[in-house]
């Protein structure tokens, strides 16, 4: 039997670790998403 492979998606567990209201959450988070809008990126979460 071959090995799976390491990652398997699930859009919702995508979207709840990284989504965009996960990051708005923390402060932490915050400052993720500032940096991104600073370095002026098309998407700045998930």
């Amino acid at each position: 039997m071959a090995m799976k492979r390491t990652y398997q998606p699930s859009k919702t567990r995508r979207v709840r670790t990284h989504g965009f209201l996960v990051r708005m959450k923390s402060r932490g988070g915050r400052a993720v998403i500032n940096a991104r809008r600073a370095k002026g990126r098309k998407r700045l979460a998930v």
